[in-house]
């Protein structure tokens, strides 16, 4: 492997979308569950720190609505404590330190040396991982990653955010296309992306990157 900083970035792949069962499943969702085990074999392989991004929900949360309009606001996904909130086994991160969104209830609050875990699960209270949680700014600066390979759900919410929070931070990112899926209510952000230089590559091709 090259001198280049990797990192890999996994978001919400979680037993509430990617489940058929899940409260708010995308469809298709499950079909890109193979290529996912794929990601985290190769990075655990390969030695690849992961951010592995989650929604983590209270009743109050203002994402959450009795009257979603499925832009803004959703329905009740994701809560804390439940199986839903859960990764799913193909993305389960291994010995991970957890970066809780709440100041009042988080596990790790000073940053004494995290990037010596390989993974870092960072539970978010928005579609954006850097409204969602005070602590990922300051974890991406202690990374300090030269370039970012994005993968999970949705397309068009949470990935989308991340993808654009990363750029903006003047971070190379590239999205694996064979590992993502969309709400089909909402627009793609790909046209978005390409004015930006993110570039979509299938996962098949990672070592041509590395």
């Amino acid at each position: 492997m090259s001198n280049i900083k990797t990192l890999f970035w996994n978001v919400d792949t979680q037993e509430d979308f990617i489940d058929q069962a899940g409260k708010l499943y995308v469809k298709g969702a499950e079909e890109i569950r193979p290529i996912l085990k794929q990601i985290t074999d190769f990075a655990k392989t390969e030695g690849i720190k992961v951010i592995n991004t989650c929604d983590y929900h209270y009743i109050n949360s203002n994402e959450l609505s009795s009257v979603p309009d499925f832009e803004t606001s959703f329905p009740e996904h994701c809560m804390a404590g439940t199986s839903g909130a859960e990764f799913i086994s193909e993305t389960q991160p291994e010995a991970p330190v957890l970066i809780d969104w709440d100041p009042d209830l988080a596990i790790f609050t000073v940053f004494d040396d995290p990037v010596r875990f390989r993974n870092i699960v960072i539970q978010k209270d928005a579609f954006d991982v850097f409204k969602g949680n005070p602590h990922t700014e300051k974890i991406l600066q202690l990374l300090n990653p030269d370039q970012v390979f994005v993968y999970g759900v949705t397309t068009n919410v949470c990935v989308d955010k991340a993808v654009i929070g990363l750029s903006e931070r003047g971070i190379k990112v590239y999205v694996f296309e064979d590992a993502i899926k969309e709400l089909p209510s909402l627009p793609l952000p790909f046209e978005t992306w390409k004015t930006k230089g993110i570039e979509m590559i299938s996962f098949t091709n990672i070592l041509k990157y590395l």
